[in-house]
């Protein structure tokens, strides 16, 4: 590895020991309010699966997770790229069955890719060859051997722009049994597709988003009612976003206004996936100061939903080694899977 991947390992691993020590002071405040709330007969803050809102006369309802509406983020007008598709099985999922939004997304402005080879591909899910054949007879274009890291360099993507690019549940794969190790491995392969995507999204005005309820963290004893709001070194932690119509309303242009392009990057929303800090990578990604590695460039977070695999009909979430001869693993039990959207907050020069 190059002198510019030492110094960005450097700096994530420093970062690493930072944001560990101000968990565990998050974890020490944390059972300090539990400890004073069980002396004081009160429930702890942040209890139960149902989460108090308040209604036009200022009083507080009860809001059903269940009743919310599964956030759709493509357009039918959307150039769509997809990185790491492994099985390919979402891809199906949006010109076959797709949901209704999505009805008349023509297959030609999807491009699905792989990393692996065709043959690799195949080799690893056996399934994934009557689905390349589908998505290719309905028009969608399949590429294979396509580096996440390195997007602008492949020939069939130089030179062109997308509205969305997605990548569900990237994972370098490299197996490494060190939780360390393999979440500085994983923020690596992360950084390096930030770095590159910045060079095929669409430009364009800033895509419009509201909020019209902002969540704040209390300072001081406030009304025991109010939830507590755990911030993460200034940003709010990812188990604090809540995918209501009320906190975040992503507000799209007409299609036929164009915007700058989105990268969606959906993970498990439990640990150690949530120590890989995608929002921090993409809002305030680490300096590099030696080497010939460009910066990475910097994201606005635009919102983070709930990412349902229910209304995606046909996919099926495949690792990125393939299919474990014994039986599946169990990291990442528990949670739920939750898509972080960003777009470039500088435009990349050409």
């Amino acid at each position: 590895m190059g002198k510019s991947g030492k110094g960005l390992k450097a700096a994530l691993q420093s970062q690493q020991s930072r944001l560990k020590a101000r968990e565990k002071v998050s974890q020490a405040a944390q059972a300090a309010d539990l400890k004073s709330r069980s002396k004081k007969g009160q429930q702890p803050s942040g209890h139960g699966n149902r989460k108090p809102t308040a209604d036009v006369k200022g009083k507080k309802k009860v809001v059903s997770g269940s009743s919310r509406r599964p956030t759709i983020p493509f357009k039918p007008s959307d150039k769509i790229l997809l990185i790491g598709e492994g099985n390919f099985s979402f891809a199906r999922a949006l010109v076959e069955n797709a949901p209704a939004e999505l009805r008349l997304l023509p297959p030609g402005s999807i491009t699905a890719t792989a990393y692996d080879t065709e043959k690799e591909c195949f080799e690893k899910y056996p399934e994934a060859e009557a689905v390349v054949s589908l998505l290719r007879i309905k028009g969608v274009e399949v590429l294979f051997g396509v580096d996440g890291t390195r997007l602008e360099k492949h020939p069939a993507l130089k030179g062109r722009r997308w509205d969305r690019i997605c990548w569900n549940f990237p994972h370098a794969g490299k197996g490494i049994s060190d939780q360390d190790r393999n979440i500085l491995s994983n923020q690596m392969l992360v950084l390096g597709f930030l770095r590159s995507a910045a060079n095929v999204l669409q430009l364009g005005p800033v895509p419009a988003s509201t909020l019209s309820k902002k969540k704040k963290a209390k300072t001081g004893d406030d009304d025991d009612d109010e939830e507590d709001i755990i911030l993460h070194d200034g940003f709010v932690a990812a188990t604090d976003l809540v995918d209501t119509e009320e906190e975040i309303q992503f507000l799209y242009q007409p299609n036929e206004f164009q915007t700058r392009g989105t990268i969606l990057i959906t993970l498990r929303n439990v640990v150690p996936y949530t120590e890989w800090d995608i929002p921090r990578l993409a809002k305030n990604p680490p300096a590099v100061t030696s080497g010939s590695t460009p910066p990475n460039p910097q994201y606005t977070l635009l919102r983070s939903f709930k990412f349902h695999r229910d209304i995606w009909i046909g996919y099926e979430h495949r690792m990125t080694k393939g299919e474990r001869a014994h039986g599946k693993g169990t990291t990442g039990e528990g949670g739920e899977d939750r898509t972080w959207e960003f777009y470039l907050k500088d435009l990349v020069s050409e």
